[in-house]
């Protein structure tokens, strides 16, 4: 019988005991929920200033990615571009997001559309390690380039220029875990 009683009395002090833990000096619980509720960031919130940047920091250090970088984050795949890899990206500029119907970015970032917004970014991103001359043997070959999302996408070679999916790369830029090349326009489905 005493353990019947002892039991749930037991049950709520360690829940009061968790919920004042949970504050954080005096702080109300709600205050901590706010902190906790965001999404995680996991490799992506490792500050590391000795190490080669990786292709997210290398983005988030460009002026002419920001566009690129604030959907990254409210698409909340960071971890994806700061993994191992070898990864490449072919990185809009805020160039080439401008050159989208008006509103088309802002509607984007809404939360509701977290999902599409995933999804067209992870389609500017390619497993491997493809620099100028790898991307010159695919299109040799008539080969078309796997996507993350599991679209293939054409290589063009043209002279001097290479396409992706329609998108000119308009520089190289190397990373600790791949490769990105900068493209003057956002690659979208068909």
């Amino acid at each position: 019988m005493k353990n019947q009683i002892l039991y749930p009395i037991g049950l709520c002090l360690l829940a009061a005991l968790m919920f004042m833990c949970s504050s954080k000096q005096g702080q109300p619980a709600e205050e901590t929920a706010v902190e906790t509720t965001s999404h995680p960031l996991g490799q992506a919130s490792v500050v590391d200033n000795v190490s080669e940047k990786n292709i997210l920091q290398v983005a988030a250090g460009s002026e002419a990615h920001t566009t690129l970088v604030a959907a990254v984050q409210a698409a909340q795949i960071e971890h994806v571009l700061v993994n191992a890899g070898p990864l490449t990206v072919f990185a809009p500029s805020n160039d080439a997001f401008n050159a989208l119907p008006e509103g088309t970015v802002d509607n984007l970032l809404k939360q509701e559309n977290k999902s599409q917004l995933a999804t067209i970014l992870t389609r500017h991103a390619a497993p491997g390690k493809y620099n100028i001359e790898a991307l010159n043997r695919e299109a040799t070959k008539g080969r078309k380039l796997y996507m993350a999302t599991g679209d293939y996408l054409e290589v063009v070679v043209d002279g001097d220029k290479i396409t992706v999916g329609g998108a000119e790369i308009v520089a190289t830029i190397p990373a600790s875990n791949g490769v990105i090349h900068v493209v003057n326009q956002v690659i979208l489905p068909k």
